[in-house]
């Protein structure tokens, strides 16, 4: 807002952990160019302080993003920067509406850039962000993809063996399998050890078997 030589700025702080909170900002410049309130120092007005605290957010999102690793990270840090981007180009559209009410302000000329950089920062950001989560997302669909391809995989050769096995089976069901095979007197001469030769051969072929159907195609 500008009126008589004076100029009103309203703007925002950076958007902290809570998004519906924000804390609001006012700076006045009276007609002979004075900034109240005053920055950290004389030739930093409260403005610059304020473009600076921007820049140390960006930072914290941007180390955040470095160190995102699963969906859920980058699902959080998208939470952050939503809010950080309407807030930076705000910011800078109303800098640059101050600009063009007092364009023979270098001041302001510069903090318009600064703003500028900030919200093309925020937008890189951000896209770099939802990029890694869709990625992210798309990763685990291919992944999901390739354990149900290789679980049907897997159905079909044991529904093939099943179906090739089946006619003995019933087969053997229905009349029995008591028939002479001469492992009789051996057996009784040195039981177990053969049931336990049996079981041991049933139990390396059901192994291998396990192997074949769970081998990748």
């Amino acid at each position: 807002m500008q009126s008589g030589g004076h100029l009103l700025l309203v703007l925002h702080g950076p958007p902290g952990a809570d998004p519906d909170v924000r804390g609001g900002r006012i700076y006045w410049r009276d007609p002979t160019g004075k900034w109240t309130p005053n920055g950290s120092s004389a030739s930093q007005p409260g403005v610059g302080d304020l473009l600076t605290s921007f820049e140390k957010a960006l930072d914290q999102l941007q180390a955040a993003e470095d160190a995102a690793k699963s969906a859920r990270d980058y699902f959080d840090l998208l939470n952050r920067l939503n809010p950080m981007v309407r807030t930076a180009r705000n910011l800078h559209q109303a800098l640059q509406d101050a600009r063009d009410a007092e364009p023979n302000d270098r001041q302001l000329l510069l903090w318009r850039d600064r703003a500028y950089s900030i919200n093309r920062s925020a937008e890189l950001l951000h896209n770099d962000a939802k990029n890694a989560l869709d990625f992210a997302v798309a990763e685990r669909a291919e992944e999901e993809a390739e354990s149900t391809r290789r679980a049907e995989a897997a159905g079909r050769r044991l529904n093939m063996l099943a179906a090739f096995f089946f006619p003995i089976a019933t087969l053997a069901a229905i009349f029995g399998m008591e028939m002479h095979n001469g492992l009789e007197t051996w057996d009784q001469q040195h039981g177990p050890l053969p049931m336990l030769g049996i079981l041991g051969v049933g139990l390396l072929l059901g192994f291998v078997l396990t192997l074949f159907i769970t081998r990748k195609p």
